[in-house]
């Protein structure tokens, strides 16, 4: 047996009655009888009622809430309350929310989005910092400041490295056009006068680690500065302080210490020059020479190295796996470094480096600034050359001729040997360059390092 519900408003509005009247069915009396029955109590009766009379309650009440509060001395007629009036302004809920489904059950209720439901789903990633242009200047801030700025809002100069190098570039031009007013002392009013240099900065772009740290190693430097030294004197000071952190604590770092075992992968002139150089510094390492045919580079750099004393293993490419594990570094050499981060170098190269990826070996780059291309290479299929066919560096056994060593084509014989193969960023953990090590995500600010405004 099923009911149906009629819902009436009676004046004032803001009070209604509910009628509930049997539906007409097969062997059941009339409706206009059902209606004139007096109401049944909760115990008379049945639990199919009770569910009804209480589903149409809630469809009464959800009716009466859309419709909103209506003052006591309003001029609505009854028809008008019969019909319903339309929501107030501003409410999210339609009318549609207490209808009933065909089924005889509540239908889903349906509901406008605002604005601000639609923003509350953003809300969740308001404490990322976003990128913007930086606002407004507030206070004394240096025109140097403000280039770096838009520099760092722009991502045209991105990477900790990077960061910090410009921030610290930029503070030494900051110091030297400073004048320390009367009646005060560098050591205290300079700090005050960085402090808008620095929050320019962070609206521009938040502050890194690294940059965090330079920082208050600067404002250590600034505070502990000697009152009675001339102007000039503590301004100069302060520059040199800041070339020595960049020198020492940027570009030096990560060298070759005591005990290091080096991987390096056929042979790299700037690789070499860095080994030879950690040598004559009174470094004591190893070095793990890996080659591979056809060229067998790294006889050469064998030579060379051994001639030093250096301590070296030599081993061919399909090898390495059985001496990674024991390698604290790699340093390999590049052909061409590409904007996106990809090192072009010798065929072999993204092999050692994804192998030491793979055993959580950092791997370096040792780069030439002058060896960056602003193209993106993507793979080593789009351009290459092509290595002599035969192994034109070998020298074993010595009873053989260098003819008898090297391949030639044959009728179902093609050789192909690739010079380049392409290192992909993700397996590099920095390149080393004379501007500093910069990550392989801010290749791209190697130029602005240089002094170059664009790129």
């Amino acid at each position: 047996m099923s009911t149906t519900a009629t819902i009436t408003m009676t004046a004032p509005p803001s009070t209604s009655t509910i009628k509930l009247a049997p539906a007409q069915s097969h062997g059941e009396a009339s409706s206009s009888q059902a209606q004139n029955q007096p109401p049944k109590s909760q115990k008379q009766m049945t639990k199919a009622e009770r569910r009804r009379a209480t589903r149409a309650s809630e469809s009464c009440k959800a009716a009466a809430k859309t419709s909103g509060p209506q003052p006591s001395g309003s001029n609505q007629n009854p028809a008008q309350a019969k019909k319903g009036a339309p929501p107030a302004a501003g409410t999210s809920a339609s009318v549609k929310k207490g209808a009933k489904g065909t089924d005889g059950k509540p239908a889903k209720e349906t509901k406008e989005i605002t604005s601000d439901d639609s923003a509350r789903g953003l809300r969740i990633f308001s404490h990322f910092g976003l990128p913007k242009p930086p606002g407004p200047t507030k206070g004394d801030i240096h025109p140097a400041i403000i280039r770096l700025g838009l520099q760092f809002s722009e991502f045209k100069i991105a990477g900790a490295n990077a960061r910090c190098i410009a921030t610290l570039t930029a503070f030494k031009t900051v110091i030297q056009d400073y004048v320390t007013p009367p009646n005060n002392t560098l050591s205290r009013h300079l700090l005050t006068h960085l402090s808008p240099q620095i929050t320019h900065l962070v609206s521009a772009r938040p502050m890194s680690v690294t940059m965090g740290n330079a920082i208050r190693e600067l404002k250590l430097e600034i505070s502990g500065s000697d009152i009675d030294l001339p102007e000039q004197d503590a301004k100069n000071s302060l520059c040199q302080k800041i070339d020595d952190y960049i020198s020492e604590r940027i570009i030096i770092a990560d060298q070759i210490k005591d005990g290091d075992v080096i991987l390096t992968y056929a042979r790299s002139s700037v690789v070499e020059k860095v080994l030879i150089g950690a040598w004559d510094d009174g470094k004591q390492f190893s070095v793990v020479v890996v080659d591979s045919r056809p060229m067998l580079e790294g006889k050469k750099l064998l030579s060379v190295l051994s001639a030093m004393g250096i301590p070296c293993t030599y081993l061919l490419l399909p090898s390495i796996g059985s001496v990674i594990t024991e390698v604290t570094t790699v340093l390999v050499g590049a052909h061409s470094l590409h904007s996106n981060g990809a090192v072009f170098s010798r065929a072999g190269t993204a092999l050692v480096a994804m192998m030491a990826k793979q055993h959580s070996v950092p791997v370096v780059v040792c780069c030439e600034t002058y060896k960056f291309s602003e193209t993106i290479q993507l793979d080593s299929f789009t351009k290459n050359e092509l290595a002599p066919s035969g192994d034109i560096f070998s020298s074993f056994p010595l009873t053989r001729s260098k003819d008898t060593l090297t391949l030639s084509k044959k009728l179902n014989l093609e050789i192909l040997n690739p010079l380049y193969d392409l290192t992909p960023p993700s397996s590099i953990t920095a390149v080393v360059t004379e501007v500093g090590v910069i990550p392989p995500s801010s290749i791209s600010s190697i130029p602005l390092a240089l002094g170059r405004t664009t790129l």
